[in-house]
């Protein structure tokens, strides 16, 4: 099991893992559909969202939670 004090990292990678790899699968297919190499393109577009996904979502996870609680009783 992971330490709690982990939770944070943890989070960000699934979720940036995740949200990157569909969304780039998605916009991938509407912009230029199947075409040959479209698994290469994909994962060129996945890795280049995942840098960008990665520390996004560390940073922003913790304003979203606090917003969400001053919005939520």
């Amino acid at each position: 099991m992971i330490d709690k004090k982990y939770e944070r990292v943890l989070f960000s990678l699934f979720m940036s893992t995740f949200m990157s790899g569909f969304m780039s699968l998605v916009v991938t297919y509407i912009n230029i559909g199947i075409v040959d190499g479209f698994i290469y393109i994909w994962l060129n577009a996945y890795w280049r969202a995942f840098i960008i996904a990665f520390p996004t979502i560390f940073i922003i996870v913790p304003q979203v939670r606090r917003l969400v609680g001053l919005l939520v009783k």
